[in-house]
């Protein structure tokens, strides 16, 4: 099962690749979404808590792409994707995100094809050391 599960991540990482963020056929209804570190953590249960959290995030920038750059198999329900920021302006700053250290991960813990659990660490670091993970 934890191979069809990290496919489905990829899929998700290849739309946002493109800069698509319009797809949330992968998510579980009931989905737990963690923003950890940061400037504003929080969490939220619920497709409509996830997608107001990314809606009011991606509002603040313009051109926004993700990257990929491993994916791991944590356990048969767990994918963890170390993450980087390759493109994206401030709206109101212009600040270019690729000139900020923008290493993140994610994790995600995948049940019967939907995402249910999807947690997003700001810093790479913390990430590695809360799953007892190596760089």
């Amino acid at each position: 099962m934890s191979a069809e599960n990290v496919e489905i991540v990829r899929s998700i990482f290849a739309a946002w690749e493109r800069g698509d963020f319009s797809s949330v056929a992968w998510a579980d209804p009931n989905i737990q979404y963690m923003l950890v570190g940061g400037p504003e953590p929080d969490s939220w249960t619920g497709l409509s808590g996830m997608v107001a959290s990314w809606r009011d995030w991606l509002s603040t920038w313009e051109d926004v792409l993700f990257e990929a750059e491993e994916y791991r198999e944590l356990d048969d329900e767990r994918v963890f994707v170390l993450v980087h920021v390759t493109g994206g302006r401030g709206k109101t700053s212009g600040l270019e995100l690729r000139k900020v250290r923008t290493e993140g991960a994610s994790m995600f813990e995948v049940h019967n094809g939907k995402v249910t659990r999807f947690v997003n660490y700001w810093e790479r670091d913390r990430a590695l050391a809360e799953l007892g993970l190596t760089s």
